[in-house]
């Protein structure tokens, strides 16, 4: 027997008046949701806008001004760079910083404002009332910089993990023969400027280089004798790493602090550690070409292999650092360091760099690059020169 479901009069109206209320609903969603879809997105900001001398004028977006330069893009010419002298107006929708001549750069927070350019004067107006709140002759002015730029360069604080550029190196020699052997390098630069723009003063730099070369070469015994003779193994472990930071007093002159670690089997090195702090100047820099020299103090202690014994030194580090553009994309770089010790005058290091970036594809490079490191006081039966030449494949992070 089927079951007998009971419907009641109040049963129906309580069902009525839900699909009543269900299609009123649906109803009202119907007829609003295509006028919500409907909506247009909201309306792009109106282009930037030159007005040149000779009465042409030219749309796009203004990006910067360092002086009376102007960095100006369009979609049709591309970017430019305009001086003061050719703009007879200049409207821009996005909202800048204006810096003078000798203002000191600090993190404390501009209000960025909106700006017009005419007559040789730049105008900020504020945009809630639209009045003019600082006026800045174009003769006066260091640098004109966007809200976005201003907020992540100046008054911002990367942190630790943040706008990192250069690149990491690796290359590989395998032997197979008579003989066998295989060697490994592997190199890893990191620097990270703040502000990380070049056309704003440097606030810090930090800078993180390592370096391993490992080699293993295997000999077997020629003829072989009876019992065998076991192979002969060589092997080669060099290991480098140093990391600094800067602190800009000025543009040019900076504290620093830093250390470093080496490990160097062709000279009986255990291990040689440096801590140390100093201050560094920048002789040379233009957009071609920098040119450093650093010196500092610091403490020393060198651990070799048995039975030498191990050092507790106190000494400098006097370094010399250049790097330059060459064409096609080409960057050459040259440091050396001389590192005497105060406490053992016998006792002193030094070591040149010198290395080619050349570019190969997209953000791969061929490296090409030399060292060689000289110790005074290696273990005993160990030479004083390790001298390394490295080619890689390099790969920019950005």
């Amino acid at each position: 027997m089927s079951p007998n479901y009971e419907t009641t009069p109040g049963s129906r109206r309580g069902k009525w008046h839900s699909l009543f209320v269900l299609s009123l609903i649906t109803g009202t969603l119907l007829h609003v949701a295509p006028q919500a879809w409907a909506q247009s997105p909201a309306a792009k900001p109106s282009p930037d806008v030159i007005v040149f001398t000779n009465g042409d004028q030219l749309t796009g977006t203004l990006e910067r001004a360092t002086g009376d330069s102007f960095v100006f893009k369009s979609d049709v010419v591309g970017e430019i760079t305009v001086t003061a002298d050719k703009i007879k107006e200049l409207h821009t929708a996005g909202k800048f910083v204006a810096l003078r001549n000798g203002e000191e750069v600090t993190r404390t927070s501009k209000k960025p404002a909106t700006i017009t350019y005419q007559d040789s004067v730049i105008a900020l107006s504020d945009d809630t009332s639209s009045s003019t709140v600082e006026t800045v002759p174009v003769k006066d002015l260091a640098a004109l910089i966007d809200d976005a730029t201003y907020t992540k360069e100046v008054s911002g604080n990367p942190g630790i993990f943040q706008d990192w550029t250069g690149g990491v190196t690796g290359g590989v020699t395998l032997v197979e023969s008579t003989n066998t052997g295989e060697t490994f390098t592997a190199a890893l630069n990191l620097i990270r400027l703040v502000p990380s723009v070049s056309f704003l003063p440097p606030r810090t730099r930090d800078t993180i280089d390592v370096l391993e070369t490992y080699g293993k070469l295997t000999q077997p015994t020629v003829p072989q004798t009876n019992p065998p003779t076991p192979d002969s193994v060589a092997k080669t472990n060099i290991f480098h790493a140093d990391a600094e930071h800067d602190k800009y007093f000025t543009p040019r002159l900076y504290g620093l602090v830093g250390l470093s670690y080496d490990h160097n089997f062709a000279q009986g090195l255990n291990l040689q550690q440096i801590y140390g702090a100093g201050i560094g100047y920048t002789v040379i820099k233009t957009p071609v070409q920098e040119f450093d020299v650093k010196a500092d103090i610091h403490y020393e202690r060198q651990n070799f292999v048995p039975p030498t014994t191990s050092n507790d030194l106190i000494g400098s580090s006097f370094s010399e650092l250049y790097h330059r553009n060459l064409p096609h994309k080409i960057l050459f770089t040259e440091s050396g360091t001389f590192i005497p010790a105060w406490n053992d005058p016998s006792i002193y290091s030094a070591i040149f760099e010198a290395g080619l970036l050349l570019p190969t594809y997209k953000r791969f490079s061929l490296n090409l690059d030399l060292q060689d490191n000289y110790l005074s006081n290696p273990a005993f039966g160990y030479k004083n020169n390790s001298f390394q030449f490295v080619t890689g494949v390099t790969y920019t992070l950005k």
